[in-house]
């Protein structure tokens, strides 16, 4: 087992920033962390690299109690922070040289430092400040100090934040390839990314665990569910919406348009026909789909 979270508990004052969370991973599995703001996954990632302290519970990596030993534990992760602190007065290549030292790679430091510049993509910015980076290619240095070591662990919090969507394919590129031999978690805010990467995904909602399956499950569960996508020509009143028998929620997406969920797809969008007809609105679309990771997560975490 190469990550087992062991009922954390984690309290600030008199809120449970991580409430008796467990669970397990297993190498070469890539795991998303998913959850609103503030909902516990930053401070769940700290207490697995050793960053911070549990109340009670335990968090093991590679058969490692972190709390008692966290110096071992640490060898094994590589810890893309959401901060991702850096020195910016430091060159790409110097930076990458004390990160190397500081994990005493000692004679294959340049080797490593060759390999995570070109496998993060940093070959043409490797020889400016760090502090001269876009936050793109600062993000870039961080994951790159993250792999330098060649952990069995990747802990990445955020780390496609500021990278443009071409960046972001290619991270997530690595990413992939990295999951292959190791074990991977890490937090996102878009969800397309968890959906391209992963298989798995956990979900915490104010400290607690509310979901932790194969995405295709979580789909599943909510089979019976569907969302009818609208878009109407002119503004329409939502609570007209909103007074239809079959419809269980009533999403304003766009200026025009709706998202409604519902059990009965078929029958809402005649009823959303007949209100057309009735109300005299032009649609420019209609259709209905699955619940997505997007509907499943708002469904969890509302």
């Amino acid at each position: 087992m190469s990550i087992e979270v062991k009922n954390i508990l984690k309290i600030y004052g008199d809120q449970k920033a991580v409430n008796d969370i467990s669970f397990k991973i297993e190498k070469g599995e890539i795991v998303g962390f998913l959850g609103p703001n503030g909902a516990g996954k930053s401070t769940t990632m700290k207490i697995i690299t050793g960053y911070l302290q549990q109340d009670s519970g335990n968090a093991i990596v590679c058969g490692i109690n972190v709390a008692d030993d966290p110096l071992a534990a640490k060898k094994k992760i590589g810890y893309l922070p959401e901060s991702n602190a850096l020195y910016y007065d430091m060159y790409v290549r110097e930076y990458l040289a004390f990160i190397a030292e500081l994990h005493q790679l000692n004679g294959k430091g340049k080797l490593q430092i060759e390999e995570v510049i070109q496998l993060t993509g940093l070959t043409a910015e490797h020889k400016k400040k760090v502090g001269q980076l876009s936050k793109g290619y600062k993000q870039r240095v961080g994951l790159a100090a993250a792999l330098i070591h060649k952990p069995e662990v990747l802990i990445l919090d955020e780390p496609t934040s500021g990278l443009d969507p071409n960046q972001i394919i290619e991270i997530r590129e690595v990413i992939k390839q990295q999951g292959q031999n190791k074990t991977v978690l890490f937090s996102s805010h878009i969800l397309q990314e968890v959906e391209a990467i992963c298989d798995r995904v956990i979900i915490i909602n104010k400290g607690i665990l509310v979901a932790d399956d194969k995405l295709s499950n979580l789909q599943k569960r909510n089979k019976d569910f569907h969302v009818v996508i609208v878009q109407f020509k002119e503004p329409v009143d939502k609570t007209l919406l909103e007074q239809m028998k079959d419809i269980t929620a009533v999403e304003q997406s766009s200026t025009y348009g709706f998202k409604l969920s519902t059990l009965n797809p078929e029958v809402v969008r005649k009823q959303i026909l007949e209100l057309a007809l009735q109300h005299n609105l032009s649609i420019v679309s209609l259709q209905s789909e699955e619940y997505s990771l997007e509907e499943v997560f708002k469904n969890l975490t509302v």
